[in-house]
């Protein structure tokens, strides 16, 4: 296992310092709307590469290798599946968040619902940044930092990393979180291409060559799958299985019903309800940029397969022996890995110390700190938003503008602290740090889904179903839960999770709808403001029809959509 030299370190420590002076004097701090939302100036390339950067975190980059790794590869159906949902959330629920002015989701639920709903998924959403994103994005930096400084505790690294990406996060608001993520972005995508080319370029052979070692390594039995066999799930028996996106019903990662239900309900509350994701696109100057820039978005996320997915394929080709025993790393049972089979989420940070040589080595450890960073200041900022504009400011309605931004730095540092200590329970809770993200969003998700989809699309959806739906949907989230750790229902247990998934958002549409029928019918002021109707489509075309087509996002939605049925077509 290769280390780090003088120069690597020099480059690593030139990046972190300059990126948080840069961060730094980015800063919009003079009101909430300027700290929170960047005064809502973003042009669609930076709206675009920020949502890419702050979703390609460095979770997702150690998920995906790993993945990729254990020949998951239709996890990139969570990717290219991000180009349909943003096209949708485009057409439909943007153009009302931008209209009502809103800084937070939990505060759109409020205008469409009641105070009820905007608390609960507020209080969601808070925990689910700290637990998910937050924590899983030091948990990466920490297993990188660990390797390469083993003699220092895991603790004073986490304490480190959080104190690094609070350093900017907490002067200067939003813009600059975004403003650095520009520039984390471009750097994560030179990382990953100079990854995947010195890994071709050691294995040999090009793509062909990729796939015929693998079909030999699959044929002579040298992969190892785990129990998958002894629990009669599917195991690729070739290279074509393997790079297949659609899987038979008993792949235990994604079966190919998963694809057409689970993947689109958890993507849609990723990309369309989750704060953390959306604020981007509520800091953009205007409703075209934020279409532009949600689509640039989508169109980003396509090349992840060959520059993020398929290393962790040559990593199982490489280094599928590799004796990593001597970084005395420790897994679930107490015992120490002793070869990548063991311990899946070091597939990236072996590749990396593998195969960059120095100086290289040092700028993409940089980057995949910087992606960290990236995604763990997006989450402060986005969570501090939500504590500072749902609470904070209901609770005192009298602070002014620059008290709230007091408030919202103030509620960083907790949750920075917060945080830091959930991280040593994620590997507890999954082996797959990918499947710990997957599992607890799907958990989360659905209720929050139905909510928002029939509150845009069926006018007599009431604040009473939805908070009901919430409230049921949530105590039904927290039994498979428990039950998963304490086994109270193994026929539940049982279940894929994007079937319980599929189940819980069917339960929370059930209630929802029932509920709605038996009570109350909402505010007609609701009803105007927060539905689709049939006009509005016709009423845009019009205005489209003065643009020309390149900024008509329609026709770019279609583009983009043939690109992307070329590139998925190439793995069905």
């Amino acid at each position: 296992m290769g280390g780090l030299e003088t120069l690597d370190v020099i480059v690593i420590l030139v990046y972190l310092v300059g990126i948080i002076i840069y961060g730094i004097s980015k800063s919009k701090r003079s009101s909430s709307e300027d700290y929170f939302l960047g005064g809502r100036t973003m042009t669609w390339p930076i709206v675009g590469i920020a949502l890419f950067s702050a979703n390609i975190s460095s979770s997702t980059l150690v998920g995906l290798a790993s993945d990729g790794f254990q020949t998951n590869i239709n996890v990139y159906n969570y990717e290219w599946y991000a180009v349909v949902i943003l096209i949708f959330f485009s057409i439909f629920f943007l153009p009302f968040y931008l209209k009502s002015g809103v800084y937070t989701m939990p505060e759109f639920m409020m205008r469409r619902y009641d105070k009820r709903s905007r608390y609960y998924f507020s209080f969601i959403t808070i925990l689910g940044n700290v637990l998910v994103d937050t924590a899983a994005g030091l948990y990466v930096g920490s297993i990188v930092l660990k390797l390469l400084f083993p003699d220092i505790s895991s603790t004073y690294i986490i304490i480190m990393l959080a104190v690094a990406a609070a350093a900017y996060t907490i002067p200067g608001g939003l813009n600059s979180v975004i403003q650095t993520e520009v520039i984390q972005a471009v750097l994560l995508i030179i990382g990953s291409c100079l990854l995947t080319y010195f890994a071709f370029d050691q294995l040999g052979g090009g793509w062909q060559g990729m796939m015929g070692k693998l079909d030999a390594m699959l044929a002579g039995g040298e992969v190892n799958f785990g129990d998958r066999a002894a629990e009669g799930k599917f195991i690729p028996s070739n290279s074509d299985e393997v790079f297949s996106l659609v899987r038979p019903d008993n792949d235990e990662f994604m079966p190919w019903w998963g694809l057409l239900t689970g993947v689109p309900l958890l993507g849609f509350y990723f990309w369309a309800n989750n704060q953390f994701m959306v604020q981007r696109v509520l800091g953009a100057k205007d409703l075209n940029h934020g279409r532009w820039g949600a689509l640039f978005a989508g169109l980003l996320k396509l090349p992840v397969i060959f520059i993020m997915v398929v290393p962790g394929v040559l990593a199982l080709l490489l280094f599928n022996n590799l004796d990593i025993s001597g970084l005395n790393y420790p897994v679930a049972d107490g015992g120490m890995c002793q070869n990548l089979a063991d311990c899946p989420n070091l597939t990236y940070p072996v590749l990396l110390f593998q195969l960059l040589p120095t100086g290289i080595l040092g700028l993409v450890v940089a980057g995949l700190l910087a992606a960290m960073m990236s995604s763990v200041s997006a989450t402060f900022n986005s969570a501090s938003t939500l504590i500072t504009m749902d609470f904070v400011k209901q609770l005192r309605p009298e602070m002014t503008s620059k008290q709230l931004v007091r408030a919202g730095q103030i509620a960083t540092l907790v949750l920075v602290v917060l945080a830091s200590a959930w991280v040593p329970f994620i590997e507890r809770v999954s082996d797959s740090l990918w499947g710990y993200l997957q599992l607890v969003i799907a958990f989360t998700s659905p209720p929050v889904v139905s909510a928002f989809i029939l509150g845009l699309f069926w006018k007599r959806a009431n604040g009473t179903g939805a908070f009901v739906s919430l409230l049921v949907g949530g105590a039904f989230a927290l039994f498979m839960i428990l039950s998963a750790a304490y086994d109270i229902s193994p026929y539940l247990n049982d279940f894929h999770f994007l079937a319980k998934a599929n189940l819980l958002f069917v339960i929370s549409i059930i209630v929802h709808v029932t509920v709605s029928s038996l009570t109350g019918l909402p505010d007609d002021e609701q009803v105007r403001e927060y539905t689709y109707k049939k006009k509005m489509f016709t009423e845009e075309t019009e205005e489209l029809r003065a643009l020309p087509w390149y900024k008509n996002y329609r026709y770019l939605a279609i583009v983009l959509l043939v690109i992307t049925t070329i590139v998925v077509g190439y793995f069905w």
